[in-house]
């Protein structure tokens, strides 16, 4: 629900909770929805998956001010994938080692081994995935990989030539220096993952955004130092839209 839900975040009210946000939004129908089924599934969505007066504010903030959606739909990746573990499991697990191995092209029965073995890593499911539910999940993850456009095709997919926009990669870095401190394990952070992006790829950002002072990063053996332009992520949303 990428386009959904950044059309009823540009309408916002900052200054009301969220309950009464999406009391307006089942009220008013802003998204013109053609069913009330439909409008209450948004909302529903919305509800469990965003604190929109607490950690997921830049969201609300970047919307309402116009952000690209391109740039923030990589925002919104990365938000999500905070409480959704198939999701973020299933980049950084799955797609982004597949990425790397050099594959080109990617089929839902391809995840089948990957699914029966998610509760090895901290999966709990309420009982054993029959083979239907391991279909129609894998063809879910494939999707909003292309959703995300890391992946492009409809039956057989293919991994896109992506690139993870600018603004998109400065505000991740403020967002993972406040969960993770060290510069250096910013760097090596699964999360890049997501994006497609090795360590190597984003030291090379990292780098490039340095020359022309955009953020400022030295190394010197195993010392690492990053400096960036904000003192948080929200503060950079802001300047995003200012």
């Amino acid at each position: 629900m990428i386009q959904e839900t950044y059309a009823v975040f540009a309408t916002w009210d900052l200054a009301r909770s969220k309950r009464a946000n999406l009391d307006r939004l089942r009220e008013e129908n802003l998204l013109g929805a053609r069913s009330a089924t439909w409008l209450r599934d948004i909302a529903w969505v919305l509800n469990r998956r965003f604190d929109t007066e607490g950690r997921d504010r830049a969201l609300v903030v970047l919307a309402k001010n116009g952000c690209d959606l391109e740039e923030w739909k990589a925002i919104l990746l990365w938000h999500i994938t905070r409480d959704e573990f198939l999701l973020r499991d299933f980049l950084e697990s799955w797609l982004f080692p597949t990425y790397d191995s050099g594959t080109f092209r990617v089929r839902p029965e391809d995840l089948h081994g990957y699914l029966r073995s998610i509760g090895k890593r901290g999966a709990t499911t309420e009982h054993t995935w029959t083979e239907t539910t391991l279909k129609r999940v894998a063809a879910g993850l494939l999707k909003i990989a292309v959703d995300f456009g890391l992946l492009r095709g409809s039956v057989v997919k293919e991994f896109a030539t992506y690139h993870l926009p600018e603004r998109s990669f400065l505000y991740l870095l403020h967002a993972m220096r406040e969960e993770k401190q060290s510069p250096s394990n910013v760097v090596a952070a699964h999360d890049w993952r997501m994006f497609l992006m090795r360590p190597a790829d984003v030291e090379h950002e990292l780098l490039r955004l340095h020359q022309f002072r955009k953020l400022d990063y030295q190394v010197a053996g195993s010392l690492v130092q990053l400096s960036l332009p904000c003192a948080s992520s929200r503060e950079y949303a802001e300047r995003m839209v200012a």
